[in-house]
């Protein structure tokens, strides 16, 4: 096995299979943030003058004809080749000769993984928010469209107030806008950049970190090179309570619209495409979409879980234990891009019932109502109460007054406008456009300057 770090030594068979497990095929996905980090890295080295001008021109050339690859889907990672690192160098060594092995100047794997994880977690914060931010939207757009379809609200799972469309639906809205400051958090926290932090205890080469901090687009540098250390497996942790939060916000959506479509409640459908039918009973009509979303989630609100116990008890430095993390990071983030996607293709072709309240098994939702009609003719609360509780109980209770709710977030006054400018603001405190334009600049192809 083609490994950086093999001195000659044969390294026992099974051990081997054992340790590097399944990290050829995950590390796939970090490709193209390893050769980014390693042009930045490249020109780092040049502009210190540890690499002539002319070998920082041919490795940089070398890694963008491997970055093509990449974006064509023709990358490949080798049989016998350990990791993405090896990968890449074992590629510019074949192709470039001796100056391909100068491209781990000054760079240990360990500060070179951490720098590859923080740029794939940071592009995969940015893509999980931008959707997070477009389901929001599209809850706040389909609270005001059936914003005056009224349905009852629910406490104990016992049918409590009267509740609409647009305000179930847009309290997702508003939910999912403040998970986005989660979000927020890991954003910032994987946003510091590790790269010449080495092994964790910094290089006797005279490297600028600041330079390649800039050159990445990072808004900070972790300057301590043993706290860059230590940000492996905390950076996935605060990834991990991000993901949590959104996905119980999402779960408790599944959760409604499953019941919600049951026949018992008939408040919304979902179209005959979108659901699955039984071997046996032709009338049947299961949700399985949702409750696979359902699934998703919950098993998504178990990762800071997973995360803490593959993390706890490990003193200070790097431990082989933090390999395991991708084999729950990956799955978990493509499970939240999956169900964020299948909530946008099924919330828009939801269908809503608009007459949910005349079936009479809803007319004690209005007690409240008829309480509140009671105190502003002067009638103490506690009278009102007691006195529209005996209606109840001797079955005379009818309400025939308005709904008057006008203050802000009742069914009279949503305010989606409001919780449209709270999404934004947390929005706009994503630096996205900067690291973009760091990302396209080191995509181009252009001669390095010594």
């Amino acid at each position: 096995m083609n490994k950086l770090w093999k001195k000659g030594d044969t390294l026992d068979q099974r051990i081997e299979a054992f340790t590097t497990g399944n990290d050829p095929q995950l590390d796939v996905a970090l490709a193209r943030w390893d050769v980014l980090g390693s042009i930045a890295h490249v020109r780092m080295l040049a502009h210190v003058g540890l690499l002539p001008p002319e070998e920082a021109q041919q490795l940089e050339s070398g890694l963008h004809q491997i970055r093509e690859e990449i974006a064509q889907g023709t990358f490949r990672m080798e049989e016998g080749v350990e990791d993405i690192h090896s990968q890449v160098e074992l590629l510019l060594t074949r192709r470039l000769g001796a100056v391909g092995k100068k491209l781990h100047t000054g760079r240990s794997r360990n500060d070179q993984v951490l720098l590859d994880l923080r740029l794939f977690f940071r592009d995969q914060i940015a893509r999980v928010v931008r959707k997070v931010a477009a389901l929001s939207r599209l809850l706040l757009s389909l609270a005001d469209r059936y914003a005056e379809v009224w349905m009852p609200g629910y406490t104990h799972t016992q049918v409590a107030m009267v509740s609409s469309v647009g305000l179930w639906l847009s309290a997702f809205g508003e939910s999912l806008s403040e998970d986005l400051y989660q979000w927020l958090s890991a954003w910032h926290v994987t946003n510091h950049n590790p790269l010449g932090s080495a092994a964790g205890y910094g290089s006797s080469f005279p490297l600028d970190r600041q330079f390649t901090t800039r050159l990445l687009g990072f808004e900070d540098l972790a300057w301590n090179a043993m706290h860059a250390q230590m940000g492996r497996g905390k950076s996935e942790l605060v990834v991990s309570f991000a993901m949590s939060a959104t996905a119980a916000t999402l779960n408790k959506l599944a959760s409604d619209i499953i019941l919600f479509s049951n026949a018992n409640f008939g408040f919304v459908r979902l179209p005959d495409a979108f659901t699955t039918g039984s071997s046996i009973m032709p009338h049947k009509k299961n949700p399985d979409v949702l409750e696979l979303v359902r699934a998703h989630t919950n098993r998504l609100q178990s990762l800071p879980a997973q995360i803490s116990m593959l993390t706890t008890n490990l003193v200070s430095g790097y431990h082989r234990d933090f390999q395991l993390l991708k084999e729950v990071l990956w799955p978990a983030f493509e499970a939240m891009h999956a169900v964020l996607d299948m909530y946008r293709h099924v919330l828009p072709q939801m269908e809503v019932r608009r007459d949910i309240l005349d079936a009479p098994h809803y007319d004690l939702l209005f007690t409240v109502e008829a309480v509140n009609e009671l105190v502003k003719q002067g009638i103490p609360f506690r009278d009102a109460y007691h006195e529209i509780g005996r209606q109840v109980a001797e079955g005379r209770f009818q309400f025939a007054g308005r709904l008057k709710h006008t203050h802000e977030g009742s069914i009279g006054n949503l305010c989606l406008d409001q919780i449209a400018r709270k999404l934004q603001r947390v929005l706009d405190e994503f630096a996205f456009a900067s690291v973009d334009r760091a990302i396209r600049a080191l995509e181009q192809a252009e001669p390095t300057s010594g």
